[in-house]
């Protein structure tokens, strides 16, 4: 498993270096900070991606959701752990770059304490995200489980199948098309999969398990212990929040369309 773990380590990083080479020397005019951007949005999809298929796998050959284990649950936590600690270093080289270009940011006094409180201040929800799946849920995963549970593992791994459609928008609006169809049907295809992808999964989780021990839904709650509960709402509040801001981008995005072809 330490390979996963090293492979992991290697293969993100590299994924991100090499993006911000190839997309430097592709697209010129873009700024550094164009460049980094894309590049985060591109390892994110593409870490993503491969927890889905990772969390598909795994759903689909657990039939007992408690006792039913699959390999892939330990691997790809240890293969995917690197991305949560290089993903927080490449938000903030793209934070960084961006205030260069807005003039925040000094290129003459570089990064600094000021830069790096800045950028934890702007992303501190996405920080605080990354940090609990890399020091809470990792560990949890793989030494305190005893081995039960990947069924719901598996579940969570699926919560990522809506970034992909989210990296795709920020690139396409990088890229100038955010008044387009395409981008109006991704922005659909982002609300729909992270309502039901991220929120949605969690009741789906308690069904599961009360369908197998037969207890109705709404007293599943109080079949499991506390500890299970409390960290599933830990998981599901910043979804719900990143949901609500989502509609209201949505929401301005529409508003703005109406009053320019009002115009």
């Amino acid at each position: 498993m330490f390979a996963a773990l090293v492979c992991g380590a290697v293969v993100f990083p590299g994924l991100f270096y090499s993006f911000r080479k190839a997309l430097k020397h592709t697209f010129t005019q873009w700024s550094d900070a164009d460049v980094t951007s894309v590049s985060e949005r591109l390892v994110s999809a593409i870490h993503a991606s491969l927890a889905t298929a990772a969390g598909v796998t795994v759903v689909s050959s657990c039939q007992d959701v408690l006792t039913d284990s699959h390999w892939l649950v330990n691997g790809f936590v240890l293969f995917g752990s690197p991305y949560m600690a290089h993903d927080i270093y490449a938000m903030y080289l793209s934070h960084y770059h961006t205030q260069r270009v807005r003039g925040q940011c000094s290129s003459d006094i570089g990064h600094s304490l000021h830069t790096v409180k800045a950028f934890l201040l702007k992303e501190r929800m996405l920080v605080l995200h990354h940090l609990v799946l890399l020091l809470i849920f990792m560990p949890i995963t793989l030494f305190f489980r005893r081995g039960l549970g990947d069924f719901f593992i598996g579940c969570l791994f699926t919560t990522e199948f809506s970034t992909p459609f989210v990296s795709i928008g920020r690139i396409l609006i990088q890229l100038g098309l955010d008044d387009t169809r395409l981008h109006r049907i991704n922005g659909l295809v982002v609300l729909s999969s992270f309502l039901a992808c991220r929120i949605l999964v969690f009741p789906f989780m308690y069904w599961m398990y009360g369908r197998q021990f037969g207890i109705p839904l709404h007293r599943v709650a109080f079949h499991l212990p506390l500890h299970c509960n409390v960290g599933n709402l830990v998981i599901l509040a910043p979804q719900i929040y990143w949901f609500i801001l989502l509609l209201k981008k949505a929401n301005r995005l529409y508003l703005r369309q109406r009053r320019a072809k009002g115009d």
